[in-house]
């Protein structure tokens, strides 16, 4: 096995108070960024205008979202292979339909004055994602932390450390949804698909670390906890580090290189991967320290 940092001996849990002031912090700007802007919802989420066009000379789909950007639209495009055809949906109420199709053709006429265009399509798109199917998928959401809890406590024989997974579970879910929205990116279903992979993503970092608390347990009874935590992250840190920096140079590549399409679905990647490393090491496994150690 591929060792990156060998024979470390950092005492994270001295740093335990820092590491939860600093996710504090990172918490209370998400809730903030989120009660002042809110979340900037897709189209998946809120409905809106579609509208199909087929032009008379090539266009590419960047030059089609360049038109769109210049008027001031944010656009999501799909193209038709072989018909020089797009189809473009963008954000509004059933009301507003004709006046946003109508600034989008503004937009072509402007960026395209040389290329003829035919309006074939122009409705409006209701949600995806509607409130029933929204309530749905947070009681699941939920049920699975629960179902989370049970498999930890059963595991470790303690429900402590199922709790302590999902709060760091949590914690990382809420501040990749808390840079999408201090960033005002738009969340769509892509971005939902990316913040339940980091959920599960954070929650199997952490068990590897507690699969390794609980082997030194066994080994060493009588090693006070805060040792034997800090030698257990210590021990998994190299294999930690290289799982996760792999992970980590895959999603940067996309998002530096990928494209505007999957630029959103990379940065929350990013910002997820981030603190699913950080909250395994600085949250979870010392909020199992300080609840069993509370009073002493």
């Amino acid at each position: 096995m591929m060792v990156l940092i060998k024979k470390t001996n950092f005492d994270f849990i001295s740093k335990r108070f820092m590491f939860f002031g600093f996710s504090a912090l990172l918490i209370a700007a998400s809730a903030v960024s989120m009660a002042v802007k809110g979340l900037n919802l897709g189209l998946d989420f809120t409905g809106g205008t579609l509208l199909q066009v087929q032009f008379a000379q090539p266009v590419t789909t960047a030059q089609v979202r360049e038109a769109m950007s210049k008027a001031g639209l944010e656009t999501t495009i799909q193209s038709f292979t072989g018909r020089n055809a797009y189809q473009l949906k963008v954000k509004g109420t059933q009301e507003n339909v004709n006046e946003i199709a109508d600034k989008m053709l503004a937009g072509f006429t402007a960026s395209f004055p040389g290329n003829a265009y035919t309006e074939e399509k122009r409705d409006y798109v209701g949600p995806v994602v509607g409130r029933d199917l929204a309530k749905k998928a947070l009681f699941a959401f939920v049920l699975s932390l629960f179902g989370i809890i049970v498999y930890v406590a059963f595991r470790f024989s303690n429900p402590v450390w199922g709790a302590a997974g999902v709060v760091a579970l949590l914690h990382d879910v809420f501040v990749a949804a808390g840079a999408m929205s201090i960033t005002n990116r738009e969340i769509d279903l892509v971005i939902v698909a990316a913040l339940l992979t980091i959920a599960g993503y954070s929650i199997n970092d952490t068990i590897v670390i507690f699969d390794r608390m609980r082997e030194n347990i066994r080994m060493f009874p009588k090693m006070p906890l805060g040792k034997l935590v800090n030698t257990s992250i210590n021990e998994t840190l190299s294999r930690t580090l290289l799982t996760n920096l792999t992970v980590l140079t895959v999603v940067a590549v996309l998002f530096f290189a990928g494209g505007e399409v999957i630029n959103n679905f990379a940065f929350c990647m990013l910002v997820g991967s981030i603190f699913g490393t950080y909250s395994t090491i600085a949250i979870a496994t010392p909020l199992v320290y300080q609840w069993e150690n509370k009073g002493k």
